[in-house]
């Protein structure tokens, strides 16, 4: 198979398998093609993906799963909220990887050229992923999206974002009135 085939799969396995994957092969797909992420397996117990620059991220990402994020290639900042509501960062330079655990608020923020190596727990039947804004001017609490993520290819993260930047008054604080500017494409 080619790689450009095999780049246009996803490996689904349904038994005993164990595939090999170039993972500089994947980050040029993603490159050339300008797509964010390449799903890499989805197995009962896990799916993976390689996802690309997340420069953009201003929400917070709450999910049920661990995740195990790996820097391939340049660095990751892990924005996070503690369980007090403030906001941290975690550094992962390249070659380092980060363990998250489930539920932990989660914004990842990398350069155009970064890429980071992704492993969650599949989802369980009706498990929910959420997706949290706060104001960039005093930190309120804006707007929840949720979606049952049944499979990652869905793009959860793509369609939540959508939501809430068509909405004007999803961005607005009801709290100092800031309006949230929507970014020029998402």
């Amino acid at each position: 198979m080619s790689t450009a085939s095999a780049l246009n799969q996803m490996i689904v396995t349904s038994g005993f398998e164990m595939p090999n994957l170039d993972f500089e092969a994947v980050m040029r797909h993603l490159t050339e093609t300008g797509k964010r992420t390449h799903q890499l397996w989805l197995t009962p117990d896990s799916l993976a993906f390689v996802a690309r620059g997340r420069e953009y991220r201003s929400e917070f990402h709450l999910n049920p799963s661990y995740e195990i994020q790996y820097s391939l290639k340049g660095d990751l900042n892990l924005h996070y909220r503690t369980p007090e509501g403030k906001e941290e960062i975690a550094y992962v330079p390249e070659g380092s990887v980060l363990f998250q655990p489930p539920l932990v608020p989660h914004s990842p923020r990398f350069a155009p050229d970064s890429f980071q190596f992704v492993i969650e727990r599949a989802r369980l039947p009706g498990e929910i992923d959420r997706f949290h804004w706060y104001c960039p001017q005093c930190d309120n609490f804006l707007h929840e999206e949720s979606y049952v993520v049944a499979h990652y290819t869905n793009d959860p993260v793509g369609r939540a974002y959508e939501n809430f930047y068509n909405s004007e008054e999803f961005r607005t604080c009801d709290k100092c009135g800031h309006v949230l500017p929507a970014p020029e494409r998402l």
